[in-house]
């Protein structure tokens, strides 16, 4: 027969919670749970009781039946209501459990709201962190940057230089191509140009006279119409 690997249902220490947001959540759930249980016990017992507590952002939540105000003024005066002779107290006002369980779970909705809301900016923060951490590790002192930054520091300077490499090869091939076409059609605009092998001019033929290049000539340029 194998043995349970699982220790089952675990007993909470119970001790401050560290993490801020896992403090708002537990009291959330807990608060209502201690309302809760208040109200079952004067449903069933028909008994007085009022509950105040303050949450760990400084928000006041209170529970009372009949009011919080009522209980709390017979605590401090020791005064007693009357029975209906019954020997038990009046019967809970179902509509008043209606409204306080009403206001209990707009209370709650408020705070899950507000505990979303500070989610949100811390994950921002921390992605903002991150950020800047990322900028400022460039330009921190050469002297104090670890093993593993520096060899981070390496990669990005070898793929920095090996995209400016091929962008400078690029731009070139694109200057070169723009340029082709340009030399091609200046070849073509006097088709009477030719070459003079002996003494390396160009001249125009019938009757033009334009002379350039090197000659023995003192002008290296003859213009003649």
């Amino acid at each position: 027969m194998l043995k349970k690997t699982a220790k089952g249902r675990q007993k909470i220490e119970i001790k401050r919670i560290d993490r801020e947001d896992c403090r708002n959540v537990t009291f959330s759930k807990r608060k209502s749970g201690i309302f809760k249980k208040a109200s079952d016990l004067v449903t069933l017992c028909g008994a007085e009781t009022a509950i105040i507590m303050f949450s760990p952002g400084g928000n006041a939540f209170s529970f009372g039946h009949p009011k919080v105000e009522h209980v709390i003024d017979r605590f401090l005066t020791q005064e007693t209501i009357p029975e209906d002779g019954t020997g038990t107290l009046p019967p809970v006002d179902e509509s008043y459990h209606e409204v306080a369980m009403s206001e209990l779970n707009r209370q709650y909705n408020e705070l899950r709201n507000q505990l979303e809301a500070e989610e949100k900016r811390r994950k921002m923060l921390e992605k903002k962190i991150k950020a800047n951490q990322a900028q400022s590790w460039w330009e921190s002192d050469i002297e104090k940057v670890s093993l593993h930054e520096l060899e981070r520091l390496k990669v990005a300077m070898e793929n920095l230089k090996y995209s400016l490499v091929n962008k400078t090869d690029e731009l070139l091939m694109e200057s070169s191509s723009s340029l082709s076409p340009f030399l091609a059609i200046n070849s073509l605009v006097n088709p009477f140009i030719h070459q003079s092998t002996r003494n390396n001019t160009c001249i125009i033929s019938h009757g033009h006279g334009l002379l350039c290049g090197h000659n023995t000539s003192t002008s290296p340029y003859v213009f003649g119409l």
